[in-house]
Order: C-alpha cells, then structure tokens, then sequence
C-alpha cells in the first residue's frame, strides 16, 4: 500500500433501515427504499458528519446506500462501486435466519455455504479491493454500504478472518471509522448509532 496510507480513515456508514431490515429479512440484490425512519436516521448521519470533507466517497449500488448518501449530503461526488454491494445471499435472500433453522438447524450465514450465492471469500476479495483503491487516494474515505459486508470489511482491515465479522454487530444508519494508531490497523469507532423516533 501507499505510504500516505497511514494517514487514511475509512468512514463505513450503513444504510438506514428498510422494511426488509427492519423485520430481519436478507437483504442483498433486492433494491428497497428506505422507510420513513431509515430516512430519519440519514439525516442524523449527516447531522454527525456535519459536513465533513472526504478525499472519496463510494456508495454501494443500491437504492437504500444511494439514498442515505443523498440524504446525508454526499451524492454529488459519490461513486458507485460494484464492490461495496451487499453479500450476495442466492437462495437465501428475502428470508430470515429463524424461517431459515426451520429447515436448517443452527443455520448461519457466517459458516454455512450460500446456494446460488456469494462465497463468503469473495465477499472479503471485495472488501480488499475497496480497502486498495481508498488506500491508493488517503485521508477520510466514506463507504455507504450495508452490514454483513462493512462487517466483513472491518475483519479484513484489522486483519482477522472474514468470519469474524460475526463478532461485530452493526445498526442501519450507524457510522463506524477504521483507522491507524502508529502503524497498527484499528477500529478507532464502531457501530455509532443515532436516536430515532418510531
């Protein structure tokens, strides 16, 4: 990586929430609006970033990462980037874990296979990817993407494996940063989360 990466920040903020998110549905090629609070908390998420300058901003391709960036204020000079999308489900998508170990006890995303999906290797080759093109540009990188792929991605910053990111929990409308303390990799913020009303 580039030297000046150790000046550089990865701002992850989530999208806000979605009817799909809301009632703990997978949720990945499926392109949802955001609800009236996933609104909401997009327009806190810009109130804490309170206009903060960012050398880059990407944003997944989906409606609900596009429409938190517009509403937070950065979707003038966002990106979209293939590789911000969310993990992709197959079989999967649309249904929660527990309709899920209806059929498959003790069934989880984080170690069993994805038919018709996404490995969860190549999601962590992807969050790679995203990792090498903010660190070719350095300074504050915001990402608006989704939660089992920001999860992922926090893994392989820190260098831990993929599955870890079952270890960190991540709210919709939340904004986390990745970070350098000396020459370590760090979580400097994680999962900052705004109050709002139903």
């Amino acid at each position: 990586m580039p030297r000046k990466n150790k000046d550089l920040e990865l701002w992850l903020i989530r999208h806000g929430e979605t009817e799909w998110s809301a009632s703990g549905k997978h949720t990945s090629r499926s392109d949802l609006p955001l609800t009236a609070r996933g609104q909401r908390s997009a327009k806190a998420v810009g109130q804490y970033l309170a206009g903060q300058e960012f050398s880059l901003v990407l944003t997944s391709p989906r409606q609900r990462a596009q429409d938190t960036c517009r509403i937070a204020g950065y979707s003038s000079y966002a990106i979209v980037d293939d590789n911000l999308a969310e993990w992709d489900y197959g079989h999967y998508e649309g249904r929660t874990t527990a309709a899920i170990r209806s059929e498959e006890a003790g069934w989880s995303i984080w170690s069993a296979p994805v038919p018709g999906g996404e490995s969860i290797e190549r999601v962590a080759e992807r969050a790679e990817s995203i990792i090498h093109r903010a660190g070719g540009v350095g300074g504050r990188v915001a990402l608006f993407s989704h939660a089992h792929f920001l999860r992922i991605l926090a893994a392989v910053w820190i260098r831990l494996p993929a599955r870890s990111g079952s270890l960190f929990a991540l709210g919709t409308g939340s904004v986390s940063v990745l970070g350098f303390e000396r020459e370590s990799r760090v979580i400097q913020v994680w999962n900052r989360s705004f109050e709002i009303e139903s």
